[in-house]
């Protein structure tokens, strides 16, 4: 049976949740997130996308591979993606996957380029080379895994469709399994509780909120692709966005704890 885009994907009735965790949360990973996640899985599938970015500067460093910039963002040429691959497509892929089966588990470690899971096509090929954004999710294929119980771990790399990899930024290769999935949740894990405004964590906020915290400051930095991204995948099947902390437990009494981001509030 072939689904159409508006069902949600639900595998044995479960709703699924996209869990993001960048490269530079990795090795902060609390044992008592991970344990967070297990009780998450009770109700939900579980997918997780990470990134790996520090690791991947620290190898081009140390191979002398020299890098080029346009507007900040890193050219991945020829050379920078045969690291971005060995990097995320097998150090960390691997690591991460690991980590999660010794806690229980049991994950199912992938690259987007293992059976056409993501198709991708250039974002700019002129200034950024290899880089690539989602075309589209092989959804039936994290299905078949999620319905065996297995926990898909993708790294973020893709393939077009005449076979060229693409190195795609981690960020929106979540936001686009979240969307294409029809998942219930897309959470976001960082090295903080959420957003934060004077030191206190703001529990929810909708599209013009986050636009308002951006504006004033209180969102900068590489938290502004999050929330940006995560309000265009927000949809009528992915209503929230969850941003958390991955240095401790993050499911607690039933819910998971963070900053909830929302399409605007309607006011009757």
């Amino acid at each position: 049976m072939t689904m159409s885009k508006s069902m949600p994907v639900t595998g044995r009735n479960k709703p699924v949740v996209v869990i993001k965790l960048g490269g530079s949360m990795l090795e902060e990973l609390a044992d008592s997130f991970i344990t967070s996640i297990k009780k998450l899985m009770k109700t939900r599938h579980v997918i997780f996308v990470h990134g790996g970015g520090p690791e991947i500067n620290r190898m081009l460093e140390k191979l002398e591979v020299k890098s080029q910039f346009y507007n900040g963002q890193r050219k991945t040429t020829p050379e920078v993606l045969e690291v971005v691959q060995m990097v995320l497509a097998g150090k960390i892929n691997k690591w991460l996957t690991a980590r999660l089966q010794k806690n229980g588990i049991e994950a199912v470690g992938l690259s987007g380029c293992d059976g056409r899971l993501l198709t991708s096509s250039f974002l700019d090929e002129e200034h950024l080379g290899l880089v690539g954004k989602v075309s589209r999710v092989n959804r039936d294929f994290l299905l078949s895994l999620l319905e065996l119980t297995y926990v898909p771990v993708i790294a973020p790399l893709g393939k077009t469709e005449d076979g060229q990899i693409l190195n795609i930024n981690a960020d929106l290769c979540a936001a686009a399994v979240a969307e294409n999935m029809n998942a219930e949740q897309l959470v976001f894990v960082t090295d903080v509780p959420g957003i934060l405004q004077n030191g206190t964590l703001i529990e929810e906020a909708d599209e013009q909120q986050i636009q308002e915290l951006i504006d004033d400051g209180v969102i900068f930095g590489g938290m502004i692709p999050k929330v940006t991204s995560s309000l265009t995948v927000l949809s009528g099947q992915l209503k929230e966005v969850m941003i958390v902390n991955g240095k401790d437990a993050v499911f607690k009494q039933g819910t998971l704890i963070g900053t909830k981001i929302v399409k605007k509030k309607v006011v009757m």
